[in-house]
C-alpha cells in the first residue's frame, strides 16, 4: 500500500483537512476580528478540503479492490 502514490496523495488530503480543521478551531478559539471576518470562509474551504479527500479515499479503495 505504501509504495502506491495515490495512498501519498490521499494522506496529503488528509493532512490538508486536519491543517485547515485545526486553524479554523484556533481562530474561533481566539475570536477577534479576524474569526468575525473569516470563519464562515475558512470552514468552506474546510468543507471543499473534506469532499476532496473522500473522494480521493473513495478512488483509492475503488483502485485497490479492482487489483491496480
Amino acid at each position: 500500500m505504501a509504495d502506491d502514490p495515490l495512498f501519498y496523495v490521499v494522506a496529503v488530503a488528509c493532512l490538508g483537512v486536519a491543517a485547515i480543521l485545526m486553524f479554523g478551531i484556533g481562530t474561533f478559539g481566539k475570536g477577534g476580528d479576524f474569526n468575525r471576518k473569516y470563519a464562515n470562509r475558512i470552514m468552506r474551504w474546510r468543507i471543499g478540503a473534506q469532499f476532496v479527500a473522500v473522494i480521493l479515499i473513495l478512488l483509492f479503495v475503488y483502485i485497490r479492490r479492482q487489483g491496480g
